[in-house]
């Protein structure tokens, strides 16, 4: 039997790094845009996509601030555009949802659980800072709880459920599993689910082989072979759990709203640079990298010709 290809998604900005941390780290609408269509050109089937204030670069979840990103984006590529629903820590699920509700992508993230999620010790690097909200914004996240209840995920699957959006059910740790398949058990997710196991955030499972090796197998005893996997490490982890993954037959998730950095103390100078390397590695490791409509027929997603952007 054929080896299904892997898929690589590329998180382009996120929400936890911020415009001290690097000068690459795209924050305008342009700048976004146009590195999301250089990782599609690199070999990024899906783009995970976040957006942020132009004026100074905190995060966003206005639908008027993805406008321009995502109707620029799919004129360029191809490629799937996935929109956050995770936002930012500090942010409720009814803020997070308005996007996907407004413009109706192939996929959505959706976090499984609540959680500490804390980023704090990063204020300890910088002596100063590009934009008075970052310091506070950094060194605050020490009193997170990024709030995912039952309620919330709920609430999203509902809302989000008419416009037959496939989740990247984000997965933090083992019990993030368990909720999703209770979920699942009362009808609000259908297989087969898309997951994605997070390692290496502060108040989520560790970046080790050991944990990886758990996830996979405690999702394979909840959910058989109704389920596709991918693999995010966070900071350092981001190349060496992504290999392991890709590996072990799961897809893959880089970008710069994972890590920063190429290699060790070295800041990656795009997207598109993290995509090359990962598929390089993949790619000579012996798999072969999914294009937009495999990954699209691989997930099952409803195709880009029903967004609404």
């Amino acid at each position: 039997m054929a080896k299904q290809k892997t898929i690589i998604t590329c998180a382009v900005t996120g929400a936890i790094h911020t415009p001290t941390m690097s000068e690459h780290l795209p924050i305008t609408h342009n700048d976004i845009a146009e590195q999301a269509i250089a990782a599609a050109e690199a070999g990024a089937s899906i783009l995970h996509l976040h957006t942020r204030d132009p004026e100074d670069g905190r995060p966003s979840v206005e639908p008027e601030h993805y406008a321009g990103i995502l109707s620029r984006v799919k004129q360029s590529t191809d490629a799937v555009l996935n929109i956050t629903t995770g936002g930012a820590p500090t942010m409720l699920i009814r803020d997070r949802i308005k996007a996907a509700v407004h413009f109706s992508p192939e996929m959505c993230s959706l976090n499984m659980g609540s959680m500490n999620f804390a980023f704090h010790p990063l204020a300890d690097r910088y002596d100063t800072w590009k934009h008075d909200w970052e310091k506070e914004y950094i060194a605050g996240s020490e009193a997170n709880i990024f709030r995912n209840t039952f309620a919330d995920i709920k609430q999203a699957a509902t809302e989000l459920a008419p416009h037959d959006i496939k989740f990247e059910h984000e997965c933090y740790d083992v019990g993030h599993l368990y909720n999703l398949k209770f979920c699942m058990d009362i009808g609000l997710f259908k297989a087969p689910v898309f997951l994605q196991f997070v390692f290496g955030v502060l108040g989520g499972i560790g970046a080790e082989v050991d944990n990886l090796i758990f996830m996979k197998r405690t999702a394979d005893r909840l959910f058989g072979d109704d389920y596709r996997w991918s693999v995010l490490g966070a900071g350092a982890a981001q190349m060496p759990l992504a290999t392991t993954a890709s590996q072990m037959g799961g897809n893959v998730r880089v970008g710069l709203e994972d890590s920063l950095f190429i290699t060790r103390g070295q800041l990656a100078q795009s997207n598109a640079e993290q995509v090359t390397k990962i598929r390089r590695i993949v790619e000579d490791l012996g798999c072969e990298v999914a294009s937009p409509d495999e990954a699209r027929d691989i997930l099952d997603l409803k195709g880009g010709d029903r967004v609404a952007f």
